[in-house]
């Protein structure tokens, strides 16, 4: 009669090699350049983010509220939830000055 694995009830057996598990590592980080446009020279950040994180999740750090800015990708305005796959230049352009 065949037992489970662990059994030591079995008769001597031939080794078997371990089982092989897949490597469930993270994917590696994505750069990231944030550039705030404002009056005068343009700022910029260099940052890396981890693959799929939020725009407004890579921008907080560098910029405060992500939320005060309209965020360009290649000139064009992305959603701030529109996850980071790649590496990507974010323009910030401010959307309300004080005064």
């Amino acid at each position: 009669m065949r037992m489970h694995r662990g059994s030591s009830k079995d008769g001597p057996t031939e080794r078997r090699s371990s089982e092989t598990l897949p490597l469930s590592a993270s994917p590696p980080p994505v750069e990231v350049i944030v550039e705030i446009a404002r009056a005068g020279p343009v700022e910029r950040h260099s940052i890396r983010v981890p693959n799929g994180c939020r725009i407004r999740d890579a921008v907080r750090p560098v910029a405060g509220s992500p939320e005060g800015y309209a965020v360009l990708v290649d000139d064009v305005s992305v959603p701030l939830d529109l996850p980071i796959d790649r590496p990507m230049r974010l323009t910030l352009v401010p959307t309300f000055s004080g005064g």
